[in-house]
């Protein structure tokens, strides 16, 4: 669209108003910044000049911009007009000719990395259920009940029951109990499935899409059920939210949700691929598999000329995982993450590379929730009380930044948890109070207690080695291969 808008007006005049309150806005100083009328999305003024000479110019584009609070919007908008905006000249370029000042030069340097989707062979957005509280489950009994309720139950009996609505073109009552009922029902199609960063549920999983999941995306997802395997879950036009970095990627060895992150949009790069005999039954122990590498062979012949030997998967995979959880790499590259999916520089160094791998292979185990990597945890859940999250807000789930204590109701909290580690995002969420805002009038278990005490260490060890990556990245960008996928 604005390739297209370049080629029909002679000037274009962007006055970004910001206030998208979707992306979490910010003034340049951290203060709040409202939106000029009631609604989330941003605001901008555009003038769009068309000339009628015969002789017509290259398209002038000029851009400007005004943070801050609803009134003083209004008052700079009073007291400026188009001559006396300050107005600042912008040359986009392809791909997205976007309307805002960029750094060419560095745009150039980050279109020259590996770009992530064609890095692997396969790959598919997270699947779609159209009823997450009928389908998705805190644990394996409650799914496997659920699953045998409904299915017996009449239609319309169940849509009441499950308060599930009306139906839509891709998801209807009666197709999901004929998905259940064909399938057995069969409690080995229970599986564990990713539904936000370190939250593991679980659903029912026949890979039948408009039946009980609306979308399984089986063609890949039964990648990652039909052996020992690992996805990279990236997100697109990222969610530059809060402090300004992109956090829209984790890792998972199952299954997982496409609204995994705040804005949803996951998608999974699985690192294998297995051949099967029978791809409509998933849990077949007598079908023949093969796994293969679902890396590009392209990747893998120039890295191996570099280093003169060839990386495994797991280490390729560890590296590319490492890079994009670099604070440095997401702030220098901050505004090409928010359009687009990310760019991998594979460093020319195999020292580097394989140093780099060993800090990505700690991330994974730490995202994982792997207890080798988190014993013993470095908080504890204190206080007497019935291990239940209040809901009101007197007593409720808060943070108490000055005890660093995150308080579950009036007596009970976790401690210690620096604000630093409260404040961690990942997919836009803020961790610490995503998973126990989740559990809200839930009472905690022991197992919940001691995966959310593991959750907290792993943030801790995460910015560590945050920090470490990021001592080295400037070497990494000093020299890079560039493979031609």
């Amino acid at each position: 669209m604005r390739q297209s808008l370049m080629q029909s007006f002679q000037a274009i005049y962007v006055l970004d108003l910001h206030g998208n309150s979707l992306k979490r806005e910010t003034c340049p100083d951290g203060s709040p910044d409202k939106n000029v009328f009631d609604i989330r999305q941003g605001v901008s003024v555009v003038f769009l000049i068309k000339r009628v000479c015969e002789n017509a110019q290259d398209t002038e584009i000029r851009h400007s911009e005004c943070y801050g609070t609803r009134e003083s919007k209004y008052s700079w908008l009073n007291s400026h007009c188009f001559e006396n905006t300050d107005w600042c000249k912008v040359s986009p370029i392809p791909p997205f000719y976007v309307f805002v000042p960029r750094d060419n030069t560095l745009n150039e340097k980050y279109n020259k990395f590996s770009y992530t989707p064609e890095l692997f062979l396969e790959k598919v957005a997270g699947l779609y259920t159209a009823r997450d509280h009928l389908t998705i489950h805190r644990s394996e009994d409650s799914t496997w009940n659920t699953v045998l309720a409904f299915s017996k139950m009449d239609s319309e009996l169940a849509r009441e029951c499950y308060n599930l609505g009306m139906d839509s073109q891709d998801w209807k009552v009666q197709l999901a109990q004929e998905d259940l009922n064909n399938s057995g029902p069969n409690r080995e199609l229970v599986v564990p499935v990713l539904y936000r960063p370190f939250d593991v549920r679980y659903t029912y999983y026949t890979g039948k899409s408009r039946g009980f999941i609306c979308r399984p995306r089986s063609r890949i997802m039964r990648h990652m059920l039909s052996g020992k395997n690992i996805a990279m879950c990236i997100g697109r036009q990222g969610q530059v939210v809060g402090d300004n970095e992109w956090n829209l990627v984790y890792c998972s060895q199952t299954i997982e949700d496409y609204n995994l992150y705040y804005r949803g949009g996951n998608v999974n790069l699985p690192l294998y691929t297995y051949t099967i005999d029978d791809v409509y039954n998933l849990f077949s122990q007598n079908g023949k598999t093969e796994r293969n590498s679902n890396l590009n062979p392209k990747l893998i012949t120039t890295l191996e000329k570099v280093y003169g030997q060839t990386p495994t998967p797991e280490a390729v995979f560890n590296y590319i995982y490492a890079i994009l959880n670099s604070p440095s790499y997401r702030l220098k590259y901050a505004e090409f993450l928010s359009i687009d999916f990310p760019r991998i520089p594979f460093t020319a160094d195999q020292d580097l590379f394989y140093s780099i791998a060993t800090c990505g292979e700690q991330l994974v185990k730490l995202h994982l929730l792997n207890p080798s990597s988190l014993d013993p945890p470095t908080c504890r859940f204190k206080g007497d009380g019935d291990s239940k999250i209040a809901r009101s807000t007197d007593d409720g789930l808060r943070y108490k930044p000055d005890e660093q204590r995150i308080y579950i109701n009036n007596t009970q909290y976790f401690s210690p948890i620096p604000t630093e580690i409260y404040e961690h995002r990942i997919g836009g969420y803020q961790i610490c109070e995503k998973w126990l805002k989740d559990r809200k009038d839930c009472k905690l278990e022991l197992h919940d207690i001691r995966t959310f005490c593991r959750i907290v260490t792993a943030l801790e060890k995460t910015q560590s080695i945050q920090r470490e990556i990021d001592k080295v990245y400037d070497k990494i960008e000093g020299k890079t291969v560039h493979p031609k996928l």
